[in-house]
């Protein structure tokens, strides 16, 4: 595991458009096909990353509640699976059934999509106003598997609650931490 920060990918960016499949429902899904949303998160993560394992229970009830709000949530799993056999499209079925997804989980099988976003590591985290502008990239909270920080997804959360009340989010934003993205060939 090599530890990485995001990118901060630029804000008021547009979304890049990608085309991935569901690995639970194996349905294609195309970010420009889907139905216009309030906001939309997309998160860059993988099965086996501890940083991931640490707040997974608490990112899945804090996007199940905010999908309940609609916002849409789409997770990417960018990693080389062939090196990584338990970041592989079965294995990551097996996760989102296991901490009961409510949301995509996509495949970037050519890790292309990952390159269009900038993303560096997982988690890594993006949120969209609705018109798929750039609004927030970085941190889920302050706690990580080294630290004593309860998990609250205080600083996603923040983000979130100020795009759909149409008030300003802090450009001051702390980037996400994590294990690098498992890129191929290198």
């Amino acid at each position: 595991m090599a530890l990485t920060q995001s990118n901060m990918f630029p804000l008021g960016s547009k979304a890049p458009d990608f085309t991935l499949t569901d690995v639970v429902s194996q349905k294609k899904m195309t970010l420009s096909q889907q139905s216009p949303a309030k906001a939309t998160l997309i998160m860059f993560i993988c099965n086996h990353c501890p940083y991931v394992k640490h707040i997974i229970g608490k990112l899945v009830s804090v996007a199940g509640h905010y999908r309940q709000l609609g916002v849409a949530v789409y997770a990417i799993c960018s990693n080389d699976a062939e090196a990584y056999v338990a970041d592989n499209p079965a294995n990551m079925s097996q996760f989102a059934v296991q901490h009961h997804f409510s949301f995509p989980y996509l495949y970037d099988e050519t890790q292309q999509v990952a390159i269009n976003y900038d993303a560096a590591c997982t988690p890594d985290f993006y949120i969209f106003d609705e018109q798929l502008l750039l609004a927030y990239r970085g941190r889920f909270d302050q706690a990580t598997p080294g630290n004593t920080s309860e998990v609250t997804g205080h600083d996603l959360c923040q983000a979130i609650d100020a795009l759909l009340a149409g008030e300003p989010i802090s450009p001051h934003q702390f980037p996400s931490i994590g294990c690098n993205i498992k890129w191929k060939n290198q």
